[in-house]
């Protein structure tokens, strides 16, 4: 037990100092990061009745038990939780879709933590809803900003943010069940695009504003497979991400700690200089 304190704890030590060296956001003068020189951007969506679901999951509900004055005269609120570990803004651990691999749990906080950047493809998206995300897209970006470094978070930018909490404009349909599955239409990443940011740009983890980071019409998850497979966790469901520069800026995505969990509700913000 002391142990395995002990790792956690130089885990998130190790996390934190990385992103304080990077000098996005930390001033190495005072070996800290320097949040009042610093602007947060919330990447989550809020969780509430109209949050967007996969067709198949039930919904969130938040049910009231107590909400009253007592006898001892203070007032006393308290809520219960339902909800899919898949739903709203939220990550896909490991286990998810690779069998033997990382829990929720187990997820090394540094891989959640640490320098991003955002791709913007929201041009093809907005006229192909079935779009997947290439390789040359990345090229393109690396063409214009440099190459995506080693480590970093990646993440896409779609566009379909805006649609939030529509659920036909964001899934592309209202049905629910097997049939809504059938159904769905919005754009995700190709599989060799994912094999391509592991093996070439050893990637953190990659997020994405739509409901998988697989594209609607797939049927065999081949990009969850391609990155959960590798250990690398994906993010979905993602907010604001056009309030974000193409880099320079940091991510922490922090979810509840499940055991066991396949994934989880997800707070995720960005880290920005208040230059940007």
């Amino acid at each position: 037990m002391g142990k395995s304190r002990s790792y956690r704890a130089s885990t998130l030590i190790t996390a934190l100092s990385f992103i304080i060296s990077a000098g996005c956001v930390g001033d190495r003068q005072i070996g800290r990061i320097a949040w009042e020189q610093s602007r947060i951007v919330d990447l989550t969506h809020s969780f509430a009745s109209d949050t967007i679901v996969w067709p198949t999951e039930q919904d969130f509900k938040l049910i009231v038990q107590h909400a009253e004055h007592t006898e001892r005269g203070y007032y006393y609120s308290s809520n219960r939780i339902e909800m899919p570990e898949h739903g709203g803004t939220h990550i896909d651990a490991p286990i998810h879709f690779s069998e033997g691999k990382q829990t929720l749990d187990q997820i090394p906080i540094d891989r959640m933590v640490g320098p991003a950047v955002r791709i913007d493809i929201t041009e093809p998206c907005a006229h192909d809803r079935d779009y997947r995300v290439g390789i040359s897209d990345f090229e393109r970006w690396e063409a214009q900003y440099d190459r995506i470094p080693t480590g970093s978070i990646v993440l896409l930018d779609v566009g379909y943010a805006k649609f939030w909490p529509n659920r036909k404009d964001y899934l592309g349909t209202e049905l629910r069940g097997q049939e809504g599955v059938r159904a769905l239409h919005f754009p995700g990443l190709h599989p060799e695009a994912a094999a391509w940011l592991v093996r070439e740009r050893n990637v953190k983890a990659v997020g994405i504003d739509t409901a998988s980071i697989d594209y609607g019409q797939s049927t065999k998850f081949e990009t969850h497979v391609g990155l959960l497979s590798q250990n690398v966790p994906v993010f979905e469901n993602l907010a604001n991400l056009h309030d974000l520069p193409e880099k320079g800026f940091d991510v922490i995505a922090l979810p509840m700690k499940i055991s066991g969990g396949t994934g989880g509700p997800l707070r995720i913000i960005a880290v920005l200089p208040t230059s940007r």
